[in-house]
């Protein structure tokens, strides 16, 4: 019988050509081509393997890599046709290299398996979008130590519930982002760690009867070992949940960020200006100045973290090995990289534009008794017991409600006229000065205290930036956006 799909490379098996809708609907390459370098890399490193153990022999060995780079540079010139007939990436390469060199590009697929192929070149490609994405957050935290650097001394008042709490300096505030960041990173390094481990030789799910080696393929790749199981290999993509878990903890953080510099930018707090080149005005209100980007920011969180709850789905019911349900990995972890790396640049490129309002943060702490604490402190210091002394305070907060003044403007008899404990020492710790540069502790909101922790978050930084350029030098990948 003639093979009725014999322009596909699988197509032995089938007496009937592929639906036409089915081809289409089951095709992938309109989004995976996005990983043919990543292709190109594991087929040169699996070729060179195969050579090495006697499998393939030097000549084809070396017309398959000349052929696998000229594709490279057809892809890279966008002079590349790609194909649905041929499925995914995988396939559209393997015929452009068989039509490049004939019957040695047939034989680069020995040894291995779609399976095992596709999960390399995923891996490949996330420990590169991981590299540009701890990049941007470089960028990033780099900003904002250069903004709370200029603002150590800047005083505002720190919210809970969104109401006036106590004082702080604006650098501490920043400095709390930096934290949030900080642990980004950490579980993005950790993340990368689970990324970096390598399924090819695996085959199709029982890995192969070829004396192939998988340690040299695997050091060619530049990944830390080959994986353990070829069964959990092929199937595995925990690796990917991981990295959109930990996409959805970045882009949560950066919702949060959003959300304090959109109520920030508003006429009703106006504490900072933001700048012009991220924002837009109103197609009928002329006076309006929109924080566009943060909005944005704010609203793309949701769909990264769609994209971890559409993965976690994807994977709940699936039996081992590998099943087609995998295809649909792709585009959400696609996506969900693209979405780090964009917001992270805007906010690295919009931070140190920022502008604070100094003044008006300065008022607004004066206005919501945010030492009131300070004064319970105080009596709490002098032998009064704490819950006795948060009454007291109570009470003189009730006086400058009625008077419409702040505890530090009230005078030293009224003072006294609610404990006798008080004496003229107190003013000393009422002002918003003396507030925040009481709290001298590590973590604490002091002006020295701040300087301090963004000395050393710098020096960590760099030691961590210095160890991300030696990881990319010694897997043979740039670092984009270091």
């Amino acid at each position: 019988m003639t093979n009725v799909n014999s322009d596909k490379l699988s197509s032995a098996r089938f007496a009937q050509a592929t639906d036409a809708f089915v081809e289409v609907f089951t095709a992938s390459v309109d989004f995976d081509q996005r990983m043919a370098q990543q292709d190109i890399e594991g087929s040169i490193a699996h070729a060179k393997m195969l050579c090495s153990c006697g499998i393939l022999t030097e000549q084809e060995r070396d017309a398959i890599i000349d052929g696998l780079t000229q594709i490279s540079r057809e892809i890279i010139n966008g002079e590349f046709v790609w194909s649905i007939k041929q499925e995914d990436v995988h396939m559209n390469i393997e015929a452009r290299l068989t039509d490049l060199i004939g019957i040695a590009g047939k034989k680069l697929h020995t040894g291995r398996s779609r399976n095992d192929q596709v999960a390399t070149d995923i891996r490949l490609y996330l420990r590169s979008e991981i590299t540009q994405i701890l990049g941007q957050l470089t960028r990033l935290q780099t900003a904002i130590l250069d903004l709370a650097e200029q603002h150590a001394d800047t005083i505002m008042p720190g919210f809970t519930h969104l109401q006036v709490a106590q004082p702080i300096t604006f650098g501490h505030h920043l400095m709390a982002w930096f934290e949030m960041l900080k642990r980004d990173r950490e579980r993005l390094q950790d993340c990368r760690k689970r990324v970096n481990i390598m399924p090819l030789g695996s085959a199709a799910l029982a890995g192969t009867s070829y004396p192939i080696d998988r340690q040299m393929t695997s050091d060619l790749l530049g990944f830390s070992r080959p994986s353990a199981n070829s069964l959990d290999s092929v199937s595995d993509r925990d690796f990917a949940i991981e990295f959109a878990a930990a996409g959805s903890l970045i882009m949560m953080h950066l919702s949060r960020f959003s959300e304090e510099l959109i109520l920030w930018s508003s006429a009703q707090f106006d504490f900072i200006e933001m700048p012009d080149a991220f924002c837009t005005g109103s197609s009928i209100m002329p006076q309006k100045k929109n924080p566009d980007v943060p909005e944005l920011v704010r609203g793309k969180s949701g769909r990264v973290t769609g994209h971890l709850v559409s993965l976690l789905m994807l994977m709940k019911s699936q039996p081992l090995a590998y099943n087609k349900d995998n295809q649909e990995d792709k585009e959400p972890l696609f996506d969900t990289a693209d979405t780090l790396i964009n917001c992270l640049r805007a906010y690295a490129d919009m931070v140190p534009h920022l502008e604070a309002k100094k003044t008006n943060m300065y008022n607004s702490a004066k206005r919501g008794f945010a030492t009131a604490t300070d004064l319970a402190d105080y009596l709490v210091r002098k032998g009064m017991a704490f819950r006795d002394a948060h009454e007291v305070v109570g009470l003189a907060v009730r006086l400058g409600l009625e008077s419409k003044r702040d505890l530090s403007e009230l005078s030293l008899p009224e003072l006294q006229h609610f404990s006798g404990l008080i004496t003229d020492d107190v003013f000393d710790y009422l002002t918003l000065e003396g507030s925040v540069s009481a709290r001298k502790h590590i973590g604490g909101t002091a002006p020295g205290t701040v300087r301090l922790a963004i000395q050393t978050a710098r020096a960590t930084l760099e030691h961590e930036q210095l160890s991300l350029l030696n990881t990319h030098h010694k897997t043979g990948a740039a670092a984009p956006g270091l």
